[in-house]
């Protein structure tokens, strides 16, 4: 079993310490309104570390602990599902139970893109529940300001919301090492999550195909859904170098 803080080894079992959705350890039925899935399937190769980019150390501890924890909290969500990087789910349960994240109801093995992990979380969100919120565990500055934000679109008739930063960098299109063009930036934005969708929205938009999908709201737009964006969060840096993590941990 890998160890939650460095290191390596046998597969955990991906349900251990927890049914599946929809059940608490109890047994009883759950009917929470809003669930939300936890990316962290990646590999983080450019980290340059023995583990996966879930389990980097930030601030002492594993950066998925940030995204558990805080959603954990977070008033706004009833349940939470975990995408792990294979060969780590058992690893990433005992950390939802070192944490006492009640909230964490199911741990999934993670595809081979951000999509299909995605998918495979989305598998344990039960029927009845109307709203999914999805994040990436890469940006674990989450909190409460930001989800309640991209939940509100939801009640005015938008199928997905998501939040969005201004881009203040030129952008240049490129091939084959020389500049083809300069990009406007009149009406261009950078994503981030979490991204919060109607779940029959994001249901439908999952039983197409995946290919080319860079985050959630692609695929629902590619399905005819109706996308709201609102205000970002700069905090809401994804981790993908050793820069990144070090900035990160210096906001904790």
């Amino acid at each position: 079993m890998p160890d939650l803080h460095g290191g390596s080894g046998s597969s955990g079992t991906a349900d251990a310490g927890t049914n599946r959705a929809g059940t608490t350890r109890a047994g009883t039925t759950r009917a929470e309104a809003t669930w939300a899935l936890i990316v962290a399937g990646g590999v983080g190769g450019r980290l340059g570390l023995d583990r996966p980019k879930a389990f980097a150390p930030l601030g002492g501890r594993p950066l998925l602990a940030e995204s558990v924890d805080r959603l954990d909290r977070c008033p706004w969500i009833d349940a939470i599902v975990v995408a792990a990087p294979e060969g780590w789910e058992e690893a990433a349960i005992l950390l939802s139970e070192e944490l006492v994240a009640t909230k964490v109801v199911s741990c999934v093995t993670g595809g081979a893109t951000r999509a299909e992990s995605v998918r495979a979380a989305l598998d344990e969100v039960p029927d009845n529940a109307l709203v999914i919120v999805v994040h990436d565990a890469a940006r674990p500055l989450v909190d409460d300001e930001v989800v309640q934000r991209v939940l509100g679109p939801l009640a005015d008739g938008y199928d997905g919301a998501i939040p969005v930063v201004p881009i203040s960098d030129t952008v240049k299109r490129v091939e084959s090492g020389r500049v083809i063009e300069t990009v406007s930036r009149e009406n261009l934005v950078g994503a981030q999550t979490p991204q919060a969708f109607l779940a029959p929205a994001l249901r439908k938009a999952f039983a197409e195909e995946l290919s080319g999908a860079t985050d959630c709201a692609s695929l629902v737009e590619r399905t005819g859904g109706r996308v709201a964006v609102v205000d970002g969060d700069p905090r809401l840096v994804k981790v993908t170098t050793r820069e990144d993590l070090a900035l990160v941990e210096s906001w904790l």
